[in-house]
């Protein structure tokens, strides 16, 4: 989905999912944002979540998962587009993740990156939180809210729960890789994440010290649904005064 693109040279967010999200979970906040700053925005659902093309029940995903979407997916999406121009990227939870290693792997086709409550490595807090959700889908109508947004809402929580549970995925850890990333960066999160600590974020400031840090109250896991209006102000003053600087 593309979001004013008559607005011709704004800048152009990509914003990437969390891992159980769609382009329709994001309700209205990219265009929010877009519109609040004047930019285009491309929104879309990885393969196996949303409308598009479901993943099989019982495929297995690898460890590499995060890496695959940033080195592989990310790239051809944007080529099949024919985008070619720096883009800013939005990504929340596994897709903060991923645009953190698309920045750090493709540094010449990003402006800069917005990370909401993003990943760098894999905490106990983080799993027992994935745990209570499989119990969740395993014993409440959670199936059947997914099914809103999903067209196979197994595909996307199975393959998300199962990696994530896979016990050698505990040692998954990007912190290294993010030396690689020069370009602006804005990490926030909210102070009640029930998937990860502060760690997270500070984390990526301490390897990257271009890193502004946004640590919001009365937040969980989710900035742009818990404090949209905080993330929308802070995303458009950090976009607009980095690239007029």
């Amino acid at each position: 989905m593309r979001i004013a693109p008559e607005r011709v040279g704004a800048p152009l967010i990509v914003f990437l999912h969390e891992g159980l999200g769609s382009v329709a979970m994001w309700k209205e906040f990219p265009q929010r944002l877009c519109d609040a700053g004047g930019f285009r925005g491309l929104v879309f659902s990885r393969p196996g979540y949303g409308r598009s093309t479901p993943r099989g029940v019982n495929e297995k995903w690898e460890l590499d998962f995060m890496h695959r979407q940033a080195h592989e997916v990310l790239p051809k999406l944007l080529g099949a587009l024919g985008i070619n121009e720096p883009i800013w990227l939005f990504g929340h939870s596994d897709g903060g993740s991923i645009a953190l290693l698309f920045a750090a792997h493709s540094p010449d086709q990003v402006a800069g990156i917005v990370v909401a409550a993003p990943h760098i490595f894999v905490e106990d807090k983080t799993v027992k939180a994935i745990e209570q959700a499989r119990t969740a889908y395993e014993t409440t109508d959670l199936p059947k809210k997914l099914a809103r947004y999903h067209d196979s809402a197994d595909s996307a929580f199975l393959g998300w729960s199962r990696i994530w549970l896979h016990p050698p995925f505990k040692h998954w850890n990007i912190e290294a890789e993010l030396t690689g990333i020069g370009c602006p960066v804005l990490a926030m999160q909210g102070v009640d994440d029930e998937y990860g600590t502060l760690e997270q974020i500070r984390g990526i400031q301490r390897r990257l010290p271009q890193t502004e840090l946004l640590e919001l109250a009365d937040c969980g896991h989710s900035p742009h649904r818990d404090q949209p209006e905080q993330a929308i102000l802070a995303t458009v003053s950090f976009i607009n005064q980095r690239r007029l600087s």
